[in-house]
């Protein structure tokens, strides 16, 4: 983003008059009037060069409020920041303009907290930055009163005082216009708004791709599983590729719910995940209860969804309750979180589960008439959300519980050994104290043993230590392949199985152990979130002033793109939950490499997280929720103009096949189950680090491979496993082909894709779909590609060029240009900054203030040449595709060349 530098200061009588604007600073030892009750002698022994003009104005008095009034001239008017340096520890303050009502202020996100005691003693005495909030000021003279008030002696103290309608972040004492209290603002300057329509989904739009479905959602039958078992047919077994989004619309009220369907099949969405949670949590409910409610939600969503050619997968359990009742009859889980980790083999929670999906399966569907067990809509059932016994979560398995976990550990040692004895005799020796053979009870250790992180085991421990890898995978591929029968058999459900979409507590050494035991169904899938570190209060579900981020690009750190998978033989691979996450900067770029690295990898779906605003997120303001006064914004809307707002092209190249699969798997590997026990270390892995020094036995003795493969294989093309396999198969293609390492360039298989991590920019050249995505500017600005030629300004910026009626670009009669920049609040304000985050201290940035509506996006700075002799015109749509105005193309020779306008989403280029 632009924004103004703040220069010629001027200092008249505490007014700062800039060229960018007024700032007013008020010493607080200088009010107007006052009724302020000094202590006479404790409160005010403090550190006064700490204090901007030596001192400042206190109150400490049992029976006293204090109250001080300060009278203030304001030159220009209109809306202000008040920033005020105040004691903000164990008090109460609160604000009073022009006689008004006294409002009470937010003082927990001070900044700068200092202890000023003279004596060094940590008490009350305190001073730091409040941000008070926004104020709108006619020109002319105004009062402000602050009132000290509070159960501690009515304690306070104000040093200082500003008002500011300019960039000013407090540094010190520091005063508007000094360079360390420069912070950007995002201003018109350089921006453009982003204003969305209340009617998105009117006749009219250019841009419409509800075509792209069938007419009626599995009409054609259920979906399927390919040839191979690795991607998806219709029921008339075409292939079918699904751009997805994780959706809340299940709980709108039904005409809001036909818009916002219709609205998403628009953008390109032909699949959709319902997260939903069958279980009755509150106290009193038996744990077979079904929430009533949701079945009839879930019901019509589906019978909607149909109408509109989208798919729905359905994931009806996640196993973190919040507080688990009483009621429940779950003995010490009771009004706990979790319970992580009893899906796997506690009866009592697997039968509950089965009478769950029994009423929600096999109930007619009052909206269709047919059962969801019976309806091909739904395309795909996730048995459970986010749980393994291979996660860190089976570490906080409970009493009794965890015994009983014990317990199932020993039957399997006596069926593979005979006996407990023999199954210590084959160890040589592992024993742990904790053991209780005659009780039939056998201990297990923390899946910390089995990481990286946990010293290396000696031979006997190793053994006994690989199976209990063994017994939990087991246990876990069992209780999935039990789900797989129970669906199939007793409820009739004709759709393909998904178990899971987790992780493990070690990427290298457990996560094929992970993925193996989903083979007990159809389908494979995880759930990744990228683009941004993000720390501060609240930072799961909130964006504050004073919170912390780092924005991350997967084109300048390629470990972070979550499409780098290993896909196991014989399953689609799906991410069910993905986003580039809130308030990361450069997210414009993961439609981009959905569309192009799904298509040469061959992975199968990316859901967006999430969707539950009927149409887009415009103001993601959480309505309850103040900061001091300021802003909270929501952490995981995606329907944003930088994630839904790329959607059209990216789709459509992605599900029309504008960009070429692999024909063979850049990395092939076979893994034999006893390998994976032993934690054999895979050639390749999505994640974590592997240590070349460790002992070169750590890799399979039958693999030819006994190097970590370069993750950057993911981006040159295919990477499969196949379980239960040998490792003398595994094979490499000839990376050194496609991998410069010294000039960070990495192709594809294909020739058609072109990742530059040195420079941050991904290119795509192919005859119906061209472009470019990253930081342009820093790449040279000049993207030739075989019929169009880019040149951008743009610092970062996504651009996609793509036939809208399935013709290669120099042929075609309907060209859709896409572009996308960055994005913020209007007013968000943030400064460098130093944190730390897991033990490690970052360079980033610190949020000062989130803003408000509407979102503004950097101005494209973009010119266009397109070979294409055909087109005559050039149409800008605003963001909801609908036609704005026309523009002027320029010819030479075959080709147009076209300004793109700087606030725009889409152009049409056409005939």
């Amino acid at each position: 983003m632009r924004v103004g530098v703040v220069v010629g200061l001027i200092l008249v009588a505490g007014s700062f008059a800039t060229a960018c604007g007024e700032s007013i600073w008020q010493e607080g030892e200088q009010p107007t009037a006052h009724k302020m009750n000094r202590h006479p002698w404790w409160y005010d022994q403090v550190k006064k060069e700490f204090l901007s003009g030596g001192d400042w104005i206190s109150n400490f008095s049992e029976e006293k409020e204090g109250t001080a009034e300060y009278r203030i001239r304001v030159r220009e008017g209109g809306e202000y920041v008040l920033w005020l340096r105040i004691n903000p520890v164990r008090t109460r303050v609160s604000l009073s303009i022009d006689g008004g009502d006294w409002r009470e202020l937010d003082l927990s996100n001070a900044l700068e907290v200092t202890n000023i005691a003279a004596d060094g003693k940590i008490d009350l005495r305190f001073i730091g930055w409040v941000n008070a909030g926004r104020v709108t000021l006619a020109p002319g003279e105004h009062t402000i009163a602050f009132r000290f008030h509070g159960e501690l002696q009515n304690h306070g103290g104000l040093d200082a005082f500003v008002l500011t309608n300019e960039r000013f972040s407090p540094k010190g004492l520091a005063k508007p216009g000094s360079p360390e209290t420069q912070a950007d603002v995002v201003t018109e300057v350089g921006t453009w708004a982003f204003q969305p329509s209340h009617d998105p989904v009117r006749p009219g739009a250019l841009i419409d791709l509800r075509d792209l479905n069938e007419p009626i959602a599995g009409e054609k039958g259920f979906i399927r599983l390919s040839a191979d078992g690795m991607s998806f047919v219709r029921g008339d077994g075409q292939p079918i590729r699904f751009w997805a989004v994780v959706d809340y619309g299940w709980r709108m009220e039904p005409d809001k719910m036909q818009r916002h369907l219709r609205w998403l099949a628009k953008l390109g969405v032909n699949m959709v995940r319902v997260h939903a949670q069958l279980c009755v949590e509150k106290e009193g409910a038996k744990l077979t209860d079904v929430d009533e409610k949701v079945i009839d939600q879930i019901q019509r969503y589906v019978a909607e969804c149909k109408k509109h050619g989208i798919y729905v997968t359905i994931s009806p359990y996640w196993s973190h309750t919040q507080k688990i009742p009483a009621s429940w009859g779950l003995d010490t889980y009771t009004g706990h979180s979790g319970p992580e980790g009893l899906i796997f083999f506690e009866e009592k929670l697997q039968n509950a589960y089965k009478t769950w999906v029994k009423e929600l399966y096999t109930r007619p569907n009052p909206y269709t008439g047919i059962s969801l067990a019976q309806d091909p809509t739904v395309a795909i059932i996730q048995v459970q959300n986010e749980d393994s016994i291979l996660f860190w979560t089976s570490q906080n398995i409970r009493e009794p519980f965890a015994g009983k976990l014990r317990q199932l550990f020993a039957k399997f040692l006596v069926k593979k050994y005979g006996s407990l004895e023999k199954a210590q005799a084959a160890w040589g020796g592992a024993k742990h104290e904790k053991d209780r053979p005659e009780a039939g009870e056998m201990w297990m250790e923390i899946i910390w043993r089995m990481t990286a992180q946990a010293p290396k085991p000696n031979a006997a421990w190793a053994k006994r230590l690989a199976d209990q890898l063994e017994f939990m995978s087991r246990l876990q591929y069992d209780f999935y392949a039990d789900m797989a029968k129970y669906y199939r058999q007793a409820l009739g459900c004709r759709q393909l199985l998904n178990a899971t979409n987790w992780r493990t507590a070690d990427p290298v050494l457990l996560e094929d152990c992970e993925r193996w035991t989903y083979t007990a169904m159809d389908v494979s899938a995880i759930n990744r979130y990228t683009g941004v570190i993000h720390i501060g209060p609240n930072d799961g579900w909130r964006i504050d002033p004073n919170h912390f981020y780092l924005s991350q690009s997967c084109l300048l750190n390629p470990d972070e793109f979550p499409g780098a998978l290993k896909q196991t033989v014989g399953q689609p691979m799906i991410i069910t939950e993905v986003a580039w996450v809130h308030p990361g900067l450069y997210q414009t770029e993961g439609p981009f490499l959905a569309a192009v690295y799904m298509s040469l990898t061959g992975v199968d779906a990316f859901y967006w997280f999430s969707y539950g605003d009927e149409f887009w997120t415009a103001d993601p303001v959480w309505p309850w929720w103040k900061v001091g006064g300021l802003n909270s914004l929501k952490k995981w809307e995606g329907s944003v103009p930088t994630q839904a707002g790329m959607f059209p092209a990216a789709a459509l190249a992605y599900r029309l096949g504008y960009i070429q699969t692999a024909d063979q798997p850049a990395v092939y590997e076979e893994r034999s189950l006893q390998g994976m026990w032993e934690r054999r270390v895979p050639i390749i892995a999505e994640a974590g680090k592997f240590d070349p020094n460790r002992d070169p036995g750590d890799f399979a003795p039958q693999s030819p491979i006994k190097q970590e493969v370069d993750r950057l294989a993911f981006f040159v093309g295919p990477v499969h496993v196949k379980f239960d396999g040998q490792e003398k198969n595994s094979r490499v293609v000839d990376l050194s082909r496609y991998i410069d390492r010294e000039k960070g360039i990495v192709r594809s298989m294909t020739g058609e894709i072109t990742l530059d991590i040195r420079n941050g920019v991904c290119t795509v050249n192919t005859p119906k779909c061209q472009g470019c995505t990253g930081f342009l500017k820093q790449a040279g600005g000049r993207f030739r590609f075989g019929d169009v030629m880019l040149t951008s300004d743009n610092d970062y910026a996504t651009i996609m060029v793509v036939a809208m009626d399935n013709r290669p670009l120099r042929d075609s009669e309907k060209v859709l240009v896409q572009l996308g920049t960055t994005a913020r609040m209007t007013g968000w304000t943030e400064r460098d900054a130093t944190f730390e985050s897991g033990g490690q201290k970052l360079q980033g940035k610190q949020i000062l203030d989130t803003g408000r509506p509407p979102w503004r996006l950097a101005d494209n700075r973009v010119k266009l040449t397109l070979n294409n002799p055909s087109l005559q015109r050039a149409i800008v749509l605003d963001v909801d595709g609908y036609p704005r105005q026309e523009v002027s193309l320029e010819r030479q020779g075959g080709a147009v060349m076209l300004d793109i306008p700087r606030d725009c989403l889409y152009v049409i280029l056409t005939k």
